[in-house]
């Protein structure tokens, strides 16, 4: 499981888990677009193609990408809470 953010030349910032990358696309399963909250300074998160079914690939042609980089660990840990995938604690529980 590779999650990463994805920046779309429109301008969207997409969360995905990466599972196929050729020099021409990327293919993408369960992505979501962080999206402005009712509370100030707060993001959440909606899902990018909300007609698309849950778990499946989806091909996102490069051109339309400008980079793809590391999101925040707590951004990962809450993707994998959202998605149900097992993820260790970015944050140290005891002191």
């Amino acid at each position: 499981m590779t999650v990463k953010l994805i920046r779309m030349w429109s301008g969207e910032d997409v969360i995905a888990d990466i599972i196929e990358e050729t020099t021409d696309s990327i293919i993408i399963t369960d992505p979501i677009v962080a999206v402005p909250s009712q509370q100030q300074g707060q993001i959440g998160f909606a899902p990018w193609s909300p007609l698309l079914s849950k778990g499946k690939g989806i091909e996102v042609t490069k051109k339309y990408v400008v980079y793809e980089a590391e999101p925040n660990p707590d951004i990962i840990e809450q993707y994998n809470t959202m998605f149900g995938k097992i993820s260790k604690p970015t944050k140290k529980l005891i002191l």
